[in-house]
């Protein structure tokens, strides 16, 4: 739970604080229950954006929303809600809600180091984000690569382990064909979250 002040009206939220933390809570029973509506609200729009996918010729890994949908949780949850969110996605999915990518569930999947490290990407973009990291449309840039970059780093050697693929093969099939999507992805919040920063400053 954050406790970063919240700022008066009319001025621009400091620095320590995320999206997530300028929603009212007038207690601190009240704030915890602000948190787990956000965790669990973030587990499910991952869940819902997981759905959203197509599938790559030759790769077990498809083309889904789930990856920005992480990034855009823990950048506006901030580093502890974000992780705890995308975890909570991966045990539901990992215990049987199928609401992995195409309706799956369970860990048994190549492409499960993905969800894996999409947890450590909410953790770090958030804690980027509390730092100012997605108020103007360069720094919102190189968090979102940077998540991304993260993801991968876990998502393609597990990959690679599962699919008992080389190191080139799974960078072919687990990273290259995802690279033009992630751009898009990252131009999306490059001008979703400043432009939200931007008006509640005003």
């Amino acid at each position: 739970m954050s406790t970063a002040a919240p700022s008066a009206p009319g001025t621009a939220p400091s620095t320590g604080t995320v999206l997530a933390d300028l929603l009212p809570a007038s207690s601190a029973a009240r704030a915890r229950l602000r948190d787990l509506a956000l965790v669990v609200g973030g587990a499910v729009l991952t869940g819902l954006a997981a759905e959203l996918s197509l599938p790559v010729p030759g790769s077990p890994v498809p083309v889904t929303g789930q990856t920005f949908a992480a990034l855009l949780v823990g950048t506006a949850l901030g580093a502890r809600r974000g992780a705890a969110s995308l975890g909570l996605y991966a045990l539901a999915g990992v215990a049987g809600l199928p609401w992995f990518a195409g309706g799956t569930s369970g860990w048994s999947m190549p492409s499960f180091g993905y969800i894996l490290g999409m947890i450590a990407a909410a953790a770090v973009v958030g804690a980027l984000a509390r730092r100012g990291g997605d108020r103007t449309v360069l720094r919102t840039a190189g968090v979102m690569v940077l998540g991304s970059a993260v993801t991968y780093a876990v998502g393609v050697p597990y990959l690679a382990h599962a699919a008992h693929l080389s190191a080139p093969e799974a960078l072919r099939l687990g990273l290259r064909p995802y690279l033009l999507g992630d751009a898009l992805k990252a131009a999306l919040a490059m001008t979703a979250l400043p432009t939200a920063w931007h008006h509640l400053s005003r």
